[in-house]
């Protein structure tokens, strides 16, 4: 039961009872829901953006968050870079590197294989952005192997090239007497007049006709493996294994200039000419061996000798005279 309000009336001197009007309460019923309503819509307003409000702390770690989405996307960048340059390198490596060394190029597959068996990445799995991650080591593991591979290929083309290097050294490849200082080439590699039987047969040398004492040089680095007369008909002479199954024989010297197991580089100084053992004039008698076959030492002189010069020098060789041993 509502309490009953009364006020004091001044003309009459009297408590009057004071009535409330219709409209009022109306009023204020409407402006007490209204109020309701705004806080109502505040209220939700403020709540449907709460996940927008961010606390100090969140906003560090999406930050942070941020951050990390830059550093992949800079490291996907490397790594797009790393796999340009190797598949550049790979490309040179396979198709002139190991071409020009004559070994075999390395296969695709081989260079780019990924790793099967155990998963290797099982303990990055679960995680919000797992396969971001398990790309990103995947990759950098298959980057690693390409690295390895492509180290070990140039490894082993370092070694093709050392061993290269050592065969063009080693290749009996000048004439072992200069030019200047030939009275003339007496007689190539083939069938010749034997000038002591006067029979024809396989001469399996080359003849420098030369004044005795003329200066023989090595046509190629080695090893003196022998530097004596007891080679039946070479009389003086010097024997240098060259290495890859190559060596070269210089006979019926007047003296030497090297002894036997001493290293030689070609242009060396190795020994004179003369006419010892079965010679009939002052020559040197040369020879080149391939495996221990006798191969035509003409094939040989593109060391020192111009275009010219070899031509004059083959058309010589060929002609079928009579040798000098």
């Amino acid at each position: 039961m509502s309490k009953v309000k009364y006020y004091y009336d001044s003309e009459t001197l009297s408590y009057r009872k004071i009535e409330q009007k219709k409209g009022r309460k109306l009023g204020i019923v409407l402006l007490s829901l209204l109020g309701i309503f705004l806080s109502g819509f505040v209220l939700l307003v403020i709540y449907l953006n709460l996940p927008y409000v961010e606390t100090p702390k969140e906003k560090a770690l999406k930050r942070e968050l941020a951050n990390m989405e830059l550093q992949y996307e800079l490291l996907n960048r490397k790594m797009d870079q790393a796999e340009t340059v190797l598949d550049q390198l790979a490309d040179r490596d396979n198709n002139l590197y190991r071409v020009y060394f004559e070994a075999n190029p390395i296969p695709e597959n081989q260079r780019k294989a990924g790793f099967g068996g155990v998963n290797r990445y099982q303990e990055l799995e679960g995680f919000d952005n797992s396969k971001l991650v398990v790309n990103a080591h995947k990759r950098i593991d298959i980057l690693t192997k390409q690295i390895v591979v492509q180290s070990r290929s140039l490894d082993e083309i370092a070694q093709l090239a050392e061993n290269k290097e050592k065969l063009l050294a080693a290749i009996p490849a000048i004439q072992p007497v200069r030019n200047e200082d030939l009275t003339r080439m007496a007689s190539g590699y083939g069938y010749r007049t034997d000038p002591f039987t006067k029979a024809r047969k396989f001469h399996w040398g080359m003849d420098f006709t030369a004044p005795r004492g003329t200066p023989i040089y090595a046509s190629g680095d080695g090893v003196v493996s022998r530097a004596d007369n007891t080679a039946s008909g070479y009389g003086n002479h010097i024997r240098i294994e060259h290495g890859f199954g190559y060596e070269s024989l210089y006979a019926h010297l007047y003296k030497y200039n090297v002894r036997q197991g001493q290293k030689v580089k070609r242009g060396d100084l190795i020994g004179f000419v003369g006419s010892t053992g079965r010679s009939e004039a002052p020559h040197l008698h040369y020879e080149v061996f391939k495996d221990g076959e006798r191969i035509n030492p003409i094939n040989f002189y593109y060391g020192n000798l111009t275009a010219e010069e070899f031509a004059v020098l083959l058309e010589k060789s060929q002609q079928e005279n009579q040798s000098l041993d």
